[in-house]
């Protein structure tokens, strides 16, 4: 090979490899970091607490707040609360028993969870009523959460097909 020829490759071989190395560097955007199983069950604790206050205040508005506009599961929540209201009673005490939850898929704004849980415990309360809530069978339920600024909202919940 000609010494020309020759520092020729060795240049481009030098270009190459340093444009690859800094590119290997840079690489693409990471991901974000995947949510871990315990920041899970901190959010849907967190959220259940903040449905268990809506429910207890019978407020329809604060229970919507809970959802994003326009979900399913939020207009069933709201269908049931005015059920109870229908009959001038409200929840006091409702707490959910987390039996599992698995992260389908998490990141920063966005949780996609396999949830099973039941009713722990409720009591419906009107003027000289107190009716404890029945017991529940734990159920599943696949449930996508997003965050609108420091809220995390439900975006779906859906039970899947046995």
């Amino acid at each position: 090979m000609r010494p020309i020829r020759l520092l020729f490759v060795a240049l481009l071989t030098t270009l190459l490899g340093v444009g690859t190395g800094a590119f290997a560097l840079r690489g693409p955007d990471p991901a974000p970091p995947a949510a871990s199983r315990v920041e899970a069950i901190a959010v849907l604790r967190a959220w259940d607490q903040r449905r268990a206050a809506a429910w207890a205040s019978g407020d329809p508005e604060a229970v919507s707040a809970l959802y994003v506009a326009g979900s399913p599961a939020g207009r069933v929540d709201r269908t049931f609360l005015a059920a109870y209201a229908a009959r001038g009673l409200r929840v006091e005490g409702l707490a959910m028993q987390v039996l599992a939850v698995d992260v389908l898929a998490g990141t920063t704004d966005r949780l996609v969870l396999r949830v099973t849980d039941r009713v722990a415990t409720g009591v419906a309360v009107g003027r000289g009523t107190r009716i404890p809530l029945p017991a529940d069978e734990p159920s599943t339920w696949k449930v996508v959460m997003v965050r609108d600024e420091a809220t995390w909202l439900v975006a779906r919940a859906v039970q899947p097909a046995r």
